[in-house]
């Protein structure tokens, strides 16, 4: 395996201002909540182009109230990594949602490009705050006709991708 001492896309040193350009800190308390909210969650975002410059990412963070679902859906081509601060996540997935798993404080979820899934926050009384990373700033959202083994609810776990 060879080693490489450079980037091949890096930019020429001395051509990019990297005080205006470079790292950028987002404080835990200036999250960006003019996003539209829908009831039963708050979301914030903290990394996107708007905030950060970013182009390939969005990061954020998402409280969703207790016994919230979404209705059965996919992100297209996109990665999703949701990382739980506060309460238990449940996930459904698969053709027919027949998959689940449970997620706590301090694990971490993939969700691959195109798979069917359903999030779901197994608390009926505690809120479940999570952090989610996603690998496009694109909104896309697939809604699927899939009759999920657990109902949605009222209230549905819409992250900034969804949109409503």
């Amino acid at each position: 395996m060879a080693q490489h001492d450079h980037h091949h896309d890096a930019p020429a040193p001395g051509s990019i201002d990297w005080k205006t350009h470079g790292v950028k800190v987002i404080p835990g308390n200036s999250l960006d909540t003019n996003a539209a909210q829908t009831p039963g969650m708050n979301r914030a975002a903290a990394i996107n182009f708007a905030r950060a410059g970013a182009q390939k990412i969005w990061a954020g963070t998402v409280t969703i109230h207790a016994n919230a679902k979404t209705g059965a859906h996919h992100h297209g081509a996109l990665e999703s990594v949701i990382y739980v601060i506060k309460g238990r996540a449940r996930m459904r997935w698969g053709e027919r949602l027949e998959f689940v798993a449970e997620a706590g404080p301090g694990d971490f979820i993939f969700v691959p490009p195109y798979v069917p899934h359903q999030e779901i926050n197994a608390s009926t009384d505690e809120p479940l705050e999570c952090v989610l990373v996603r690998s496009d700033n694109e909104a896309v959202v697939v809604n699927l006709q899939i009759e999920p083994v657990e109902k949605p609810e009222q209230v549905l776990w819409v992250d900034p991708i969804h949109k409503g």
